[in-house]
């Protein structure tokens, strides 16, 4: 049995009615820029995520320029993050004319490790991009913490992350912007590009609001400079479909999760934490798979499941001579990537980043997977480890 790494035409079926309904709804309002579906979304996104405003935006992407944009950071400006991430975190700080500032992740989420903000902060510091990468939040405490003490301005980048909890606090209610993408393949994926930036803070919201028409408020006139990040109405239709329905999908995820756990325990294949070096989590000769770990004090939503093994690579083949869909993410880290050799940094710098870029692996977890299709993956990547 081939089982995809992700099937959107799976999904479609559950709610085609509703979205192709809402889809019509748009075209015959013939109203496709902004306007009240753009405004719908905003306020059901803001309710979901606990945060007191929500401005669509263009993507994912765009809403991490934004916020930069928005916080006026440029150039001269330095901004922390991590090198292990999907590039647009990295980019938009360099697009803005700012510098990269990049810091090792915690081994164990996979995300910033707040213990080395304190290291990178200089007097050219502005703000620090937290990355709640795989659909887990970064340790935000540590986070805040480091922040306030220097005060940064901390950009969430949720693209991976929507619902995701950290102390019963949602993602993107934390800091002063929640960054959030509805790329197709996200847990809350629209039919093309979207995003949508939260904020608490009402100068902020202002801001935000402006910059995505261009900077001009009212219309054609202008006392600041922003670019066209609208969200088109048709997005913002299918997303407020697609939103009523995420817990369900999410509660599907995490129990495709546990089946996976459960499976791959009783396989004997499963290398626990506990028996690697802690500060890296290296699998390098050790023979099987390291699982992703779930905090008691967090709510993960599993936009993937990533596992950990030395042989990566071999794995990934085998798995796709048998049909079954996997991913790697992500297989280069910023500070080996060609265009950010300029900041000098050298291939063990950040060693936890870059073990992990070697040995992470993503199997199939969407919301419609079956458990005999669950089976199927763990059957094959057992036949691999024990053939």
């Amino acid at each position: 049995m081939a089982v995809p790494l992700l099937d959107l035409k799976a999904q479609y079926r559950t709610i085609k009615e509703e979205v192709d309904a809402a889809v019509i709804d748009v075209l015959e309002s013939q109203y496709f820029i902004m306007g009240p579906k753009v405004q719908a979304l905003e306020g059901e996104i803001a309710a979901y995520t606990n945060t007191p405003h929500a401005v669509g935006v263009s993507s994912g992407t765009d809403a991490l320029l934004i916020s930069l944009m928005a916080e006026g950071i440029g150039p001269e400006d330095e901004v922390i993050t991590t090198p292990y991430s999907f590039f647009a975190t990295a980019g938009c700080i360099t697009r803005v004319c700012a510098k990269p500032v990049f810091v090792d992740i915690d081994p164990v989420d996979f995300n910033i490790d707040p213990a080395n903000i304190q290291a990178a902060v200089t007097g050219k510091t502005k703000a620090v991009i937290p990355i709640h990468l795989y659909g887990q939040m970064a340790d935000m405490d540590g986070v805040m913490e480091a922040a306030k003490g220097h005060n940064l301005s901390v950009i969430e980048d949720g693209a991976q992350a929507i619902g995701c909890e950290y102390k019963g606090r949602r993602a993107g209610s934390i800091g002063d912007y929640g960054c959030f993408s509805f790329f197709p393949s996200k847990n809350l994926g629209g039919a093309g590009d979207g995003g949508i930036v939260t904020v608490s803070d009402e100068k902020r919201h202002e801001t935000l609001s402006i910059m995505r028409v261009h900077g001009g408020r009212p219309k054609y006139y202008h006392r600041m400079i922003g670019g066209n990040f609208r969200l088109d109405a048709i997005q913002a239709a299918i997303l407020s479909v697609k939103l009523k329905k995420l817990d369900a999908w999410t509660d599907a995820r995490q129990k495709n999760a546990d089946l996976y756990r459960g499976m791959l325990r009783d396989s004997g294949i499963v290398v626990e934490a506990s028996e690697l070096d802690p500060k890296t989590l290296d699998m390098k000769g050790r023979s099987g798979v390291s699982l992703p770990k779930s905090f008691d004090d967090r709510r993960h939503i599993y936009n993937q499941f990533v596992l950990r093994t030395d042989r990566r690579d071999e794995m990934r083949a085998f798995l796709k001579e048998r049909g079954i869909g996997n991913e790697v993410y992500y297989p280069v880290p910023f500070h080996k990537q060609d265009c950010f050799q300029y900041l000098g940094y050298q291939p063990g710098d950040f060693p936890v980043s870059e073990i992990a870029a070697e040995q992470t692996i993503a199997v199939p977890i969407y919301p419609e997977l079956t458990e005999a299709q669950i089976k199927e993956v763990v059957e094959a990547i057992v036949a691999f480890h024990k053939g």
